[in-house]
């Protein structure tokens, strides 16, 4: 299976990758601290749950092209409109629409302004029990509408690590037909990826389904 090189938004310099892990971190560390602690889970994600309107919020963009037409990214990228235009981006899934906690609070109203962007969101907490399996052929075929249309496809959550992934990854094995081992390493040599241990155990489960019905 062949695909052309594609480039990285942000080039993985070892300051970049140092700096990419050390916000994997912390938003890792406020995972594991949800539901015990409340009072720093709110202090820490309050840049993040600023109303949709707010303009005072100063956008960071994070996103990789993980395959041709294909990025993965955190909410920052998604919520900065004029910069999805800059990049030719058309397609957006959010993966972990909603107004809790490391949810991202964009809808089709937040993109009514920009009728090129086509927009779609699955309600994900990114928590080993989520079943996001159910989820896998919706998102592949969402991405899949937008590369074929020649489009650009933004798949993002709020940092662009575990529930964006493992639907980006879904889709190259579904659509692409690709082996877990083969879509996860692919994605992970363009952008720092984490899938938690739930979402790994589904992609696997898939992988296996894709293996019986390739063999028939």
């Amino acid at each position: 299976m062949s695909y052309r090189d594609t480039y990285s938004l942000f080039p993985r310099t070892r300051s970049y990758c140092a700096a990419n892990e050390q916000r994997v971190g912390s938003y890792l560390r406020t995972l594991m601290n949800f539901g015990s602690t409340p009072t720093p889970v709110l202090n820490s994600l309050s840049f993040r749950s600023q109303p949709v309107g707010d303009v005072s919020h100063t956008f960071n963009p994070d996103l990789n092209e993980v395959y041709p037409g294909l990025y993965v990214g955190d909410a920052d990228a998604a919520r900065d409109k004029a910069f999805l235009r800059r990049m030719g981006i058309n397609y957006v899934l959010n993966t972990a629409e909603g107004f809790r906690y490391t949810q991202v609070d964009t809808n089709h109203l937040y993109y009514r302004d920009y009728p090129e962007i086509h927009y779609k969101g699955f309600p994900l907490m990114d928590l080993p029990s989520t079943d996001i399996s159910k989820y896998f052929q919706i998102a592949a075929n969402f991405i899949d509408e937008g590369i074929s249309r020649g489009g650009r496809v933004l798949v993002h959550c709020l940092m662009g690590v575990s529930r964006s992934a493992t639907c980006a990854i879904a889709y190259l094995m579904i659509k692409r037909g690709m082996s877990l081992s083969e879509a996860m390493s692919l994605v992970r040599s363009r952008r720092y990826i984490h899938p938690n241990d739930g979402f790994f155990r589904q992609l696997q489960q898939l992988d296996r389904e894709l293996r019986i019905s390739r063999v028939r």
